[in-house]
């Protein structure tokens, strides 16, 4: 080859999670390096790390400062849902803007990237939240099959008649897309509607005729979730609406407030493509939020450099390399007697301005019946890390007790979880 194109290189999906672990992205810039040919990276929300990459010179900078055609920057609007209350999800000046587009013969899209009818079923007597026994995780409710699936394990059952503790009565809490279709269907019944997300596309050709009557403008309003915000091109939707934007402002991994921009400027760039004029509006319980308001008072550049000067403070990547070791097994004790041992390996052998972190729990400990644990590993030079592990891996895969586990060494995590 003589040029390689890693088109939005700032995809989590070019993290190839189990198995052998990976980065495409990466790949490709070892391997333009190695055939001393053109790379080029491209996205409208690049990864931190590129972004770095490109302020300290080791990669050139090239800027479409225009979007495609006639289209312009959307206009964006904040609905603070402390003043607004919603109703199944959806405030009156987000419904007040979809008639005021749809009456002006535009197409709606609205963002949501929870599927099924509500995240959590709770008991008005006792309290009590319907959760997963196989996950540290709530089940979520999809009425109109009737059931009630946990999205991590696939665990799927009945909705259960009352609270199992007390038999109170059990009340959704929360919107899904499933929930906000239902919303929606009744505020503007004169409409038709696709909503597009994993429940809605199983069937082989769904996703494309959905699609297609978007296209042909025959559904003028779109919901969905984060299926909607990569490679689609709807020249007839004029207004973006973001149910919840609170999903990425608080999170475990230090990678969260970098997707949430990357989702909005995403989601928001389906507004206004073609030569009518674009708005975005977002519901949130936090307008005042610092990152939120850097994101759209001044752009994704801005808010990459304040999200680097945290990062930088804090440690994290670009400022450092880390590895995370994963373990998981079925009881809780064989999972941190190998951590613990893996540690005190790690300790032993590790070099200046190498840290040794854990072991801690996964965010969520227990998954599909099995307890997950993991150790971190960080270093301020990525040489550093880089010589240390295989002996390390070496010296771990001879612990006796890394056979009662299933474990694993992932470079450059995407996620710690």
């Amino acid at each position: 080859p003589g040029l390689l194109i890693v088109d939005e290189e700032h995809d989590a999906s070019y993290k190839q999670q189990d198995g052998f672990r990976y980065s495409a992205r990466d790949l490709a810039v070892w391997r333009a390096r190695e055939l001393d040919i053109p790379l080029v990276l491209g996205s409208a929300t690049p990864a931190l790390e590129s972004v770095e990459n490109a302020r300290s010179g080791r990669y050139a900078r090239l800027v479409l400062a225009e979007r495609a055609g006639a289209a312009g920057q959307p206009s964006v609007h904040l609905i603070d849902v402390r003043i607004h209350l919603p109703r199944d999800g959806l405030t009156q000046p987000l419904l007040a803007a979809i008639r005021r587009h749809l009456d002006a013969d535009g197409q709606a899209l609205i963002f949501l990237n929870r599927r099924g009818y509500a995240p959590t079923l709770v008991c008005v007597g006792c309290g009590e939240v319907i959760g997963c026994e196989r996950c540290d995780a709530r089940m979520v409710l999809h009425q109109q099959r009737a059931r009630i699936s946990c999205h991590h394990c696939g665990t799927d059952r009945s909705v259960p008649v009352d609270c199992p503790k007390c038999h109170g009565e059990l009340r959704p809490v929360g919107q899904g897309t499933e929930r906000i279709e239902q919303a929606l269907t009744r505020e503007f019944p004169d409409y038709a509607l696709e909503r597009i997300d994993r429940d809605t596309t199983r069937r082989r050709g769904e996703i494309e005729r959905r699609l297609e009557r978007v296209h042909k403008l025959e559904a003028r309003l779109l919901l969905g979730t984060q299926m909607l915000t990569k490679g689609h091109d709807f020249p007839g939707v004029t207004l973006v609406g973001i149910v919840d934007v609170d999903q990425g402002l608080f999170g475990t991994d230090f990678r969260t407030a970098e997707r949430l921009a990357q989702t909005f400027i995403q989601v928001a760039g389906r507004a206004g493509r073609a030569d009518r004029p674009g708005e975005v509006y977002l519901q949130t319980l936090f307008p005042d939020h610092p990152l939120l308001r850097v994101l759209l008072g001044q752009g994704y550049g801005a808010f990459a450099a304040l999200a680097l000067e945290e990062r930088q403070r804090a440690g994290w990547p670009p400022w450092s390399s880390i590895a995370l070791v994963r373990a998981e097994a079925p009881e809780r004790q064989p999972v941190f007697a190998f951590l613990e041992a893996a540690a005190a390996c790690a300790r032993a052998a590790a070099p200046a301005g190498l840290r040794v972190l854990g072991p801690a729990a996964a965010p969520m400990e227990r998954r599909a019946g099995r307890f997950r644990g993991q150790l971190l590993l960080q270093a301020d030079l990525r040489r550093d890390l880089q010589r240390f592990l295989p002996a390390f891996r070496a010296g771990i895969a001879a612990l006796s007790s890394q056979r009662h586990v299933r474990w694993s060494l992932d470079v450059d995590p995407s996620e710690l979880f």
